[in-house]
């Protein structure tokens, strides 16, 4: 495990909602530090098997050696087909902890903060074909709107499209500084704030993170057995939300995707009503925590 690359969130309140059996078989869909990986693993006895899935190839040299452990460099989207693939019919558990890890912010050459950054990327797996910077220079005006107002609730991104448009017009954005100087004089409201929603904007766009995440949920789901618990951290609204209906209704709001919204063979059960927050002494400690939610639902089978 390594800390110096993430730090684990809500770690034995996350490691204790999978209610976990010694000889069972797990998922750690967002390896990053290996941090949750290491607590399962813990509890695992030599029976019990655990597949830790990154699609940042970084994140994987941070697993220790042990039989008990498969990583998978991939998407957490693809779970179910990786799974299949080795064999693995269904799971006891699967825990993910959503978002960006402390590693990849802190990061100059990933691209994901706007303080200190040098290249302007955010590709959490670098062999994705488009960066931050195919976005801000070839998505049209409505595009950066649609992007800007859904994946970051930013309230004026009409006036920020158009700055955008505006800049690149004159010449080509190529790296984090240049964006900063089109951006900031658009900030409304706190700088720090509204910076970290463009950004966030932009990364969900880059990564796919909603549809990877819609995806994610009904192949886990699927892949547990009766009794089986998933178990998800989120970090902002957005993905909080689809979480929360998710494991409330067992269907995805994909009005695109008919396939993802129709389940009539098993149901989720929310374990809490409400999300589990950090408490202060953790925020106190990890900054990064202060956002965190954790949602636990339970399969029911209906077949």
């Amino acid at each position: 495990m390594s800390e110096t690359y993430h730090l684990p969130v809500l770690l034995k309140s996350s490691i204790n909602a999978l209610v976990i059996d010694p000889g069972g078989t797990y998922v750690d869909a967002t390896f990053g530090g290996g941090g949750h990986s290491e607590e399962i693993l813990s509890r695992l006895n030599e029976h019990g098997r655990l597949y830790a899935f990154d699609q940042d190839i970084d994140a994987l040299e941070n697993a220790r050696d042990d039989d008990r452990l498969k990583l998978v460099h991939g998407n957490f989207r693809y779970l179910k087909y990786f799974l299949k693939y080795m064999g693995i019919g269904q799971l006891q558990g699967i825990l993910a902890d959503l978002g960006v890890s402390s590693y990849q912010l802190d990061a100059k050459t990933k691209g994901f903060s706007f303080v200190d950054s040098d290249v302007f990327d955010m590709r959490m797996n670098n062999r994705a074909a488009r960066t931050a910077l195919d976005i801000v220079n070839h998505e049209s005006e409505e595009n950066l709107v649609n992007i800007f107002s859904s994946y970051g609730q930013v309230r004026n991104s009409k006036t920020l499209a158009k700055a955008i448009i505006a800049t690149r017009e004159q010449r080509p954005i190529s790296n984090t500084h240049e964006f900063l100087n089109c951006v900031e004089p658009q900030a409304m409201g706190n700088r720090a704030r509204y910076l970290a929603q463009v950004f966030q904007a932009i990364r969900i766009k880059v990564n796919d993170e909603i549809g990877a995440l819609q995806d994610f949920l009904v192949a886990g789901a699927d892949m547990l057995v009766p009794g089986g618990r998933l178990v998800v951290l989120t970090y902002h609204s957005i993905e909080d939300r689809i979480v929360k209906h998710f494991m409330k209704s067992g269907r995805t709001e994909d009005a695109e995707n008919p396939l993802l919204s129709l389940n009539d063979q098993w149901i989720l059960k929310p374990v809490n009503k409400k999300p589990i927050l950090p408490d202060e002494r953790e925020i106190k400690s990890n900054k990064r925590a202060r956002s965190a939610k954790l949602r636990i639902a339970e399969k029911i089978s209906i077949a």
